[in-house]
């Protein structure tokens, strides 16, 4: 698939979901604001095409924190069980995954595309291999490769060779095969939250100091 022909297939697709699903958002919109105080959304700062930043929109589905008060580098992984900073409405928001449906509007805006590698925080973009960079070679999208292979069960160095994987293979037939692949996976809810040894902290606290390398992720795949 082209550059072309795949921002059309984004911005098209997006804008028509969106379009079918104002109903369902409202919906979300008013529980969020009944349940816990705070903004309906949560926006944070992601590394895009070319890892540069941008603002991505979810639905907040945790206690209110402002973004600047977040230590990303030390904050304590996202459990399945009862997390405390996970709200009533959020658990259930996040199984389903409806708090990722605002994203659409960064497809729509050009952030963002239907299917690329899920977009990492910059603190992450610190913790990727030189020759895995090339998952910023496209934009991030809505759901990937990783996502339909396990999402955060994977683990970072997983996610990140099937991030890879994804841009060397690319095609318009690929991406529809991950968008139908990614139905199922969220209809099943799984691969929704990792376990501590394997997410992006436990791999930069294993390095030691030494910088981030290819074979990491090529043992993690063995």
């Amino acid at each position: 698939m082209n550059a072309f022909a795949k921002r059309l297939f984004d911005i098209v697709s997006s804008a028509v979901v969106l379009i079918m699903i104002i109903p369902l958002l409202l919906i979300v919109m008013v529980w969020i604001k009944l349940d816990s105080k705070g903004p309906v959304f949560f926006l944070q700062q992601r590394a895009g095409l070319g890892g540069q930043p941008f603002r991505i929109f979810k639905f907040r589905t945790m206690v209110h924190r402002a973004p600047d008060q977040i230590d990303q580098h030390n904050e304590q992984v996202v459990s399945a069980g009862r997390d405390p900073r996970i709200t009533r409405a959020g658990r259930i928001i996040r199984a389903t995954s409806l708090d990722e449906l605002p994203q659409l509007i960064n497809i729509l805006i050009g952030h963002m595309s239907v299917v690329g590698p899920r977009p990492v925080l910059m603190e992450q973009k610190e913790m990727v291999p030189p020759g895995y960079m090339k998952r910023f070679d496209v934009r991030p999208g809505l759901t990937g490769l990783a996502q339909v292979r396990g999402r955060r069960s994977l683990g970072w160095l997983r996610q990140l060779a099937f991030d890879a994987e994804y841009v060397e293979k690319r095609s318009f037939f690929y991406d529809l095969g991950i968008i139908f692949t990614t139905v199922k996976v969220v209809l099943t809810g799984s691969g929704i939250y990792g376990g501590e040894g394997l997410n992006w902290r436990g791999y930069r606290d294993s390095l030691d100091g030494r910088a981030p390398q290819d074979k990491d992720v090529e043992e993690a795949m063995k």
